[in-house]
């Protein structure tokens, strides 16, 4: 086995409470493709056109705004879990995962069998819609047949407002509740786990950093460096899945955290 992928094994063996923060490198297996990465989605879009500020500017900007997202949304329901989101539902089914603090939209998490209050979707969901005005939610999978070949999409039925996917997009704030519940349980964990993220994206790549600054070790699984390396205790370059499938050892008796 190579070496730091048996380093890893023994700290996630050692764990008892593991916060898993990830982000697009963990869903990339699924067929979703990345950000920043070389065939990743902002080679073919121009990301000023998923900032909060261009989707209210005007009518015709929202209907691009949702033609790609469209796209986009098709992507993530054609896609499915892979070894990797696998490997972390087992850790939660095994008594030893605080949270997932993701990065992602997809939902893929859940998908696999993480509980939904164990999931933090520091960056919204795909899954559902909201209305900017009133904060009233839907189904996407309801909503999304509403919107026209252009990409005009129905107002609020309840306040006449603005209807977005409910994701955070550049410029746009995270909300604070669910900020301060990544905080509490990267606090709490014993051991923090990066996956597949790149770690440029503020303010969520700190958390590794608070998590680090408490003496919680700190493992990094990714392709490529991230700016955070040299706080981690391991590192490992390679495929989430295959890199978790290793680690991520089913262990024998588990012993479930408390809701």
């Amino acid at each position: 086995m190579d070496p730091a992928i048996a380093s890893l094994r023994d700290l996630i063996g050692h764990a008892r409470r593991i916060a898993v923060f990830t982000g697009a490198g963990i869903s990339t297996e699924s067929g979703i493709p990345d950000f920043r990465g070389p065939n990743g989605i902002w080679t073919k879009y121009d990301p000023s056109e998923f900032t909060i500020q261009n989707f209210l500017r005007s009518t015709e900007s929202r209907r691009r705004y949702w033609r790609r997202s469209g796209e986009m949304y098709r992507q993530i329901l054609a896609s499915r879990p892979n070894a990797a989101h696998l490997a972390v539902a087992r850790l939660e089914a095994e008594g030893r995962l605080g949270a997932v603090i993701t990065q992602n939209v997809d939902g893929l998490h859940q998908a696999a069998g993480n509980s939904p209050g164990r999931v933090i979707e520091l960056h919204g969901t795909a899954l559902d819609v909201a209305c900017l005005s009133c904060g009233a939610r839907q189904s996407r999978q309801a909503f999304q047949p509403q919107v026209q070949e252009d990409g005009t999409a129905p107002d609020c039925p309840r306040c006449g407002g603005l209807i977005k996917p409910a994701t955070i997009s550049f410029g746009q704030s995270l909300v604070p509740d669910v900020v301060n519940k990544a905080e509490e349980e990267t606090e709490a964990s014993d051991l923090f786990l990066v996956v597949g993220s790149s770690l440029q994206v503020y303010p969520a790549a700190g958390l590794p950093l608070l998590a680090a600054s408490r003496g919680t070790p700190l493992a990094i699984v990714n392709m490529q460096e991230t700016p955070h390396d040299g706080y981690a205790q391991v590192v490992v370059r390679g495929m989430a899945g295959e890199v978790l499938s290793a680690a991520a050892t089913p262990r024998a008796s588990p012993v479930p955290l408390p809701v």
